[in-house]
């Protein structure tokens, strides 16, 4: 092999990774912008975080009952902590999480049902999860919020469903 064609080779070996990885990068960014329906979150479901005491359905955070075994949650994170940081559910139930943030940016996780989102303030977010067996669920802040950010958690009782039926011995 003569001298100039190794050097040739030894600036392709650079030159080919350095145009590789960004165009893969790049491919990444639209299949996952477009493909998987990810992106920046627009000005539909924004409430003025200022304002949440007085918007509903933020204006009373809890639990509300859609339908048998459907609940919706209307949550609240403020500076290291949620509101409310206790929610009863019976096992079995669909819960629905609409929550957004009254100040920096927080996180909504609930490691054993796996349900992650980011609460940024004043942007409405949902999430679903379903909680089938009894017991209490963590759900904690997962987004450097502050000094007290470790001490930012809450949990979900699910409690046994009630025995309906009423069979007389």
């Amino acid at each position: 092999m003569k001298r100039g064609t190794t050097i040739y080779l030894y600036e392709l070996a650079w030159i080919l990774p350095s145009v590789a990885i960004p165009l893969g990068m790049l491919v990444a960014l639209l299949v996952t912008a477009f493909g998987a329906h990810i992106h920046l979150p627009g000005m539909v479901g924004r409430v003025n975080p200022a304002k949440l005491d007085s918007t509903p359905p933020f204006d009373h955070p809890g639990v509300v009952r859609l339908a048998p075994g459907r609940y919706e949650v209307h949550l609240v994170g403020r500076t290291w902590s949620f509101d409310p940081n206790e929610i009863h559910v019976p096992a079995g139930s669909e819960v629905t999480f609409v929550a957004t943030s009254a100040d920096v940016v927080h996180g909504l996780f609930i490691p054993r049902v796996h349900a992650n989102v980011m609460l940024l303030p004043g942007q409405i977010a949902r999430v679903t999860a379903r909680f089938d067996d009894p017991g209490n669920y963590l759900f904690l802040c997962h987004e450097y919020c502050g000094i007290l950010h470790h001490t930012m958690s809450g949990q979900i009782v699910v409690e046994e469903k009630p025995n309906t039926s009423t069979g007389a011995n």
